[in-house]
């Protein structure tokens, strides 16, 4: 029950107010109001709101029906609940008014006081009711105008958002139809579901042609390359060595393609970009030759320039002194270092050119490594460095190019005497792994960083960003190629001032030991 409701009562006899209030405050009711003055009511309605308002019938001045429909105008008292005090021979005039004003209860005299407290109870409830009922209503509209505003600033936004798809929409097909590479999309299945322009100009025929197609016999892979399915990766896939056939004109093109996996809530698909790499292929072709060219000339006249100087430091022609001859063994070292770039530059022209012909025998691994550390037994006096061997066996047998798994040994022991400086200590290890042998050479000189070791195996690669050296930068780019020539790999392990270890593993190449009878 809610005590604290505002109720006020008008009755122009005194003792029925009186009586009226006592019983309301015996009840619990704490804010009760009096008066018996119909218009002193009506102006305190006028600035304070009620819960309910119980007014006797007939009073001087003003009835009170008249009194209840003049209070049920006033702004202050819009969901005030009414009831009328009558005697038995005003019923009839109650009923009416209950029509015609809208009173919520008559009460006829005299009362019965558990009636008259049922009767203002609901009357309370009723008034409350009606201001939640008015809130929600309140509430309501504010939320329906807002729905409106919502609606339609949803409408602009869907409007504007539909235009800028549309333009984007126009825009990736104007790409894809004019963009100068070809483009190919295939889903699992591997047929191709659309094409561009650009794309059917490479195969010389029209997308009609390519459609539902495989796309991976539609090229040619030119080194029987294996790579990743594409719907099974996470980056882009980027594939070199590959051609297509022109149809129309029954010319091989050489190929790039670049593979990227796109998922959408309907469907995974893949996007091929292929480009034509003609015009790459032929300056690469010119730049080579003319590289080849160059060094192969370079070579006659740089041999001809040591055997003489070689002739000169010998007596052959006569004697030199001692300042001469640091002069000219000077010069010989300088001829021999420009013979030795020479020839990497033609090893690596091979390489690249494919004209590479591995002569593969069996030898024992550990009699070139140490062949190969006595050949630089110079160099590791020079540098007071200690060298230590860590073979498995002795005689750990394998089938490679000797020649060329020397040049990797000699540039492997080079780098660590030239980088780890004074006092270095060297260890080279072999052992066998299954079928594979593997070789490694470590030294404890100042290693190399992430950074460093990202960019070592590339070409003109000089080992350190810390100084300038004065090597090649293709010592490591023609191993890696010698090592990937007999299916191996290189790697390094390194870490700054703790030293350096550089290991490649040939694949498939230890042999049984020999059994000596």
């Amino acid at each position: 029950m809610d005590t604290c409701a505002k109720i006020i009562l008008v009755d122009d006899e005194v003792m029925v107010t009186k009586t009226l209030v006592t019983l309301l405050k015996l009840e619990g009711f704490k804010n009760v109001s009096a008066f018996n003055n119909p218009i002193e009511a009506l102006e305190y309605l006028r600035i304070y709101p009620s819960d309910i308002i119980i007014s006797d019938f007939i009073m001087p001045k003003m009835d009170g029906i008249e009194f209840l429909s003049k209070a049920k105008k006033l702004s202050a008292q819009e969901d005030t609940t009414q009831i009328l005090l009558t005697g038995y021979a005003d019923k009839e005039n109650a009923i009416k008014a209950i029509n015609d004003v809208g009173i919520f209860k008559y009460i006829e005299k005299p009362w019965n006081n558990n009636d008259l407290i049922l009767n203002i109870k609901n009357a309370i409830e009723r008034t409350k009711l009606k201001k939640a009922l008015k809130e929600k209503i309140v509430q309501l509209k504010s939320a329906n105008s807002e729905l409106e505003e919502y609606s339609k600033n949803l409408e602009l936004l869907v409007q504007k958002r539909s235009k800028e798809l549309y333009e984007s929409r126009e825009k990736l097909n104007a790409i894809f139809k004019n963009c100068a590479d070809g483009i190919i999309t295939f889903k699992k299945d591997y047929l191709v579901t659309s094409t561009n322009q650009a794309a059917c100009d490479l195969f010389g025929t029209d997308d009609k042609e390519l459609l539902n197609k495989n796309f991976f016999e539609l090229i040619i892979n030119e080194k029987n390359q294996k790579f990743e399915n594409p719907f099974k990766i996470k980056k882009p896939l980027f594939l070199r060595d590959f051609s297509v056939v022109n149809y129309k004109n029954n010319a091989k093109i050489p190929i790039e393609i670049s593979l990227a996996k796109i998922d959408n809530d309907k469907d995974t698909f893949v996007v091929a970009v292929i480009r034509d790499v003609s015009y790459q292929k032929e300056n690469e072709r010119l730049r080579d030759d003319f590289i080849a060219t160059l060094t192969h000339d370079l070579r006659t006249p740089l041999l001809a320039a040591i055997s003489g100087l070689e002739f000169i430091l010998n007596g052959t022609l006569g004697e030199i002194s001692e300042k001469q001859r640091e002069l000219i063994f000077a010069m010989k070292k300088s001829n021999e270092d420009m013979l030795g770039l020479t020839n990497a530059l033609l090893e690596v022209y091979r390489y690249e050119a494919g004209k590479i012909f591995l002569c593969k025998t069996r030898f024992c691994i550990n009699k070139l490594i140490k062949d190969c550390v006595k050949e630089l037994e110079i160099l590791f006096k020079q540098n007071n460095s200690d060298i230590e061997f860590d073979f498995e066996s002795e005689e750990l047998q394998i089938n490679a190019d000797k020649n060329e798994i020397r040049r990797v040994i000699l540039n492997l022991l080079g780098n660590a005497i030239k980088h780890g400086g004074e006092n270095t200590k060297v260890t080279i290890k072999s052992e066998k792994i299954g079928k594979d042998a593997q070789i490694s050479v470590k030294d404890n000189g100042m290693g190399l960083s992430e950074e460093d070791q990202k960019k070592l195996f590339k070409r003109f690669s000089q080992g350190t960003s810390k100084k300038r050296s004065c090597s090649t930068g293709l010592g490591l780019y023609l191993s890696r190629r010698i090592v990937e020539a007999h299916n191996g790999s290189i790697w390094v392990k390194s870490e700054l001032d703790k030293g350096s270890e550089f290991t490649f593993n040939l694949k498939n190449t230890a042999l049984e030991e020999k059994v000596l009878l």
